[in-house]
């Protein structure tokens, strides 16, 4: 009586139970249109990196975020060489180009499908401001968002906590800073020393930014 055999590659069983079991990088991911980067958006990252044990930040300059009011931004390579020149000290700190090579109205959703298609390995936690929060259901394909990432809420006082999406939530210090003042600020030649990192007022100074109204 002849003994049937079965083959069966242990190889590839094998490869699909480590990759089955293998932890996820865990990243964050900081978005913006960062017109211009500043020391908040660095101590956000910075809080949100150590205060979760992240793997590494990705700051994410947008194209063109569809979700706020329609505002002049400079150009997008100087917005993502500033980003660069602001976070390249940092070894947790990194870019993620992403919605400048796309283009167009940066949709979250979009972007997010793109870089866990390319990326299956890693589990992206999205940094949202406290302003943002209330915002969340009037984002596109917010339901389907909300099951591809885990959102990072950080504290900003005289805002709720409270969402209909589940948000992990990180007290930062308190920083009363934006874009926008600065943009003024330079505009009329004020001091914004420590406010914007060295290299990038440097970079700006060079460049004649936002001598304009932008």
């Amino acid at each position: 009586m002849k003994r049937q055999s079965f083959s069966t590659n242990k190889t590839q069983v094998l490869t699909e139970i480590e990759l089955d079991i293998q932890p996820k990088r865990r990243v964050g991911i900081l978005g913006g249109t960062f017109n211009p980067p500043h020391i908040g958006h660095l101590v956000i990252a910075d809080q949100v990196c150590h205060q979760l044990g992240l793997e590494k930040i990705y700051f994410m300059p947008s194209a063109n975020p569809p979700h706020q009011d329609e505002k002049k931004a400079i150009d997008a390579a100087h917005r993502l060489r500033m980003v660069e020149l602001a976070t390249e000290d940092n070894d947790y700190f990194n870019v993620e180009k992403a919605e400048i090579e796309r283009g167009g109205k940066s949709y979250t959703y979009d972007t997010i499908v793109k870089l866990k298609e390319e990326n299956p390995d890693t589990e992206y936690y999205f940094i949202i401001g406290g302003d943002m929060v209330e915002y969340l259901p009037k984002w596109y394909k917010i339901d389907e968002l909300a099951q591809l990432v885990e959102f990072v809420g950080v504290n900003r006082p005289g805002y709720p906590i409270f969402s209909p999406y589940p948000i992990i939530w990180v007290d930062v210090p308190s920083m009363d800073i934006s874009s926008t003042l600065l943009r003024k600020n330079l505009k009329m030649n004020c001091p914004v020393n420590y406010l914007i990192p060295e290299k990038t007022l440097k970079y700006i100074r060079q460049e004649g930014l936002y001598l304009d109204d932008n």
